[in-house]
């Protein structure tokens, strides 16, 4: 089943499943999207058509980011005058996954769980770079089950004791700090002969 949608001036045919990447749109990363602006839904060879959109249809996503798109790179330049200018923009877009389809007394869902891992920490972890997905772990962590609340007071205890006192690994460093370079030797200046 599929069904064709408008959102943010444009039209978008979609399936139960499909990763689908919109015009800017508020909420969450995880949150539930619907879209009632369905055009037309169909079904193998049976196709509903709307006047201008099919009644009672709808359309479920779960938002999984908001980003920046490419870049796009404006260059104005009038010949022989010596103008030129170059801007950039980068447009923002929500990034969704279609969950389920309903309309025309059918439904299609899809059974698949939402993975609301972002595009550049996939990217940085193809490109083996350590230190950006650290930072974009440490940015944006996953929500992870919550835990009881004896387990998380023992190791808030464990924290503020650790803060107390000071490591003796911690000053190491400091007293291993490389010693400063000392600048260059200036270089002597040319010698006047008695010729000049």
């Amino acid at each position: 089943m599929y069904a064709v949608i408008r959102t943010g001036g444009k039209q978008y045919r979609v399936e139960p499943g499909d990763v689908l990447v919109v015009e800017k749109l508020g909420g969450e990363p995880g949150a539930d999207v619907a879209f009632s602006d369905v055009l037309m839904l169909g079904d193998g060879a049976a196709v509903t058509v709307g006047a201008p959109t099919v009644d009672g249809a709808a359309v479920n996503a779960t938002l999984i980011e908001t980003r920046k798109g490419e870049k796009v790179r404006i260059f104005k330049k009038t010949r022989r005058q010596g103008y030129r200018r170059t801007r950039g923009h980068r447009q923002t877009e929500t990034v969704l996954r279609v969950t389920s389809i309903s309309g025309a007394g059918k439904t299609a869902a899809w059974d698949g769980v939402v993975d609301l891992t972002p595009k550049a920490l996939l990217d940085a972890k193809a490109r083996n770079l350590k230190a950006v997905v650290a930072s974009l772990e440490a940015a944006a962590p996953v929500a992870k089950p919550a835990k009881a609340p004896a387990k998380a007071k023992a190791p808030a205890k464990a924290k503020a004791e650790a803060a107390e006192a000071p490591a003796p690994e911690a000053a190491a460093p400091e007293a291993k700090a490389a010693p400063a370079k000392k600048a260059a030797p200036k270089k002597a200046a040319a010698k006047k002969t008695d010729a000049e």
